[in-house]
C-alpha cells in the first residue's frame, strides 16, 4: 500500500499539535519533518527542539529530512530528539562522511535514508543502496514548499526503483515535491511507495479525504 507522509512545513504552527493529531487520526503513515539550515538550501525551518517537542506530542513515525550541510554533525542530536527515520542529502558532504552518518543511524537501530536533488543522478546511490531503508527523490528544488512538480524527475524515480528492486527490495522509495492527487499516480506508477505532501494534506479541511485521494 502507498504510504502518505504529510509535511509539517505546511501545517499551522500556531496549532501544530492539533494539526498533527488530525493527520494521525486521518490515517497518515509518517510525519515528514523538513529541517533546513539556510546553507544547503536557501531557507531556514525547524531544528532539534521542535523535533523533540513533536516527539512528545505524537506516537507517529517521525520521518526527518535533513536539508543541511555536513549532516553527520547532527545525526545523534536528531536521533536523540526522536527521529525514527533520518534522511539526509547525498550532496551534503564527502562520501566518507555520508557513509559514517549512515552507519551511525544504523547502529542506533533507527532507519536511514538518502535524498537526491533534481540534478543528482540515480547512480550516485550505488555505493550506499544496500544499507538504506529509504531513498527520497526530490521533485522540486529543495528549500521551499508549494513548488510545481518537476515531471522530468519521473525517469529518475524509475531508475532508482530498478536499483532498489535489484539490490535492496525492502528499501522504501519516497517522493517529495508538488505531490497532489494529479501527480501522485505519476510517481507511484514510476515506483514510489511513500508520498510526501504538504498543502495537499494540511491545506485541506478534510484531512482524511485528502490523504485518501493521494493513495488512489
Amino acid at each position: 500500500m502507498i504510504k502518505i507522509a504529510p509535511s509539517v512545513l505546511a501545517a499551522n504552527f500556531t496549532a501544530l499539535g492539533q494539526d498533527i493529531e488530525e493527520v494521525a487520526q486521518a490515517g497518515a503513515d509518517y510525519l515528514h519533518i523538513d529541517v533546513m539550515d539556510g546553507v544547503f538550501v536557501p531557507n531556514i525551518s525547524i531544528g532539534v527542539p521542535v523535533v523533540a517537542a513533536i516527539r512528545k506530542a505524537t506516537t507517529m513515525t517521525l520521518d526527518v529530512h535533513l536539508m543541511i550541510t555536513k549532516p553527520l554533525r547532527y545525526v545523534e542530536a536528531f536521533l536523540n530528539a526522536g527521529a525514527d527515520i533520518l534522511v539526509f542529502h547525498i550532496e551534503a558532504d564527502e562520501p566518507q562522511n555520508i557513509r559514517t552518518a549512515i552507519d551511525l543511524v544504523k547502529s542506533s537501530g533507527k532507519r536511514v535514508g538518502l535524498s537526491l536533488k533534481p540534478k543528482t543522478p540515480a547512480d550516485t546511490l550505488i555505493p550506499y543502496i544496500g544499507d538504506l531503508d529509504m531513498v527520497l527523490i526530490m521533485t522540486v528544488e529543495p528549500g521551499f514548499g508549494g513548488q510545481k512538480f518537476m515531471a522530468d524527475q519521473l525517469p529518475k524515480i524509475h531508475a532508482v526503483d530498478a536499483l532498489i528492486q535489484a539490490q535492496n527490495p525492502a528499501c522504501e522509495l519516497q517522493v517529495d515535491g508538488g505531490i497532489d492527487p494529479s501527480t501522485a499516480p505519476l510517481v507511484t506508477l514510476a515506483g514510489a511507495n511513500v508520498l510526501v505532501a504538504g498543502s495537499a494534506v494540511f491545506g485541506k479541511a478534510d484531512r482524511k479525504a485528502a490523504i485518501d485521494a493521494l493513495r488512489i
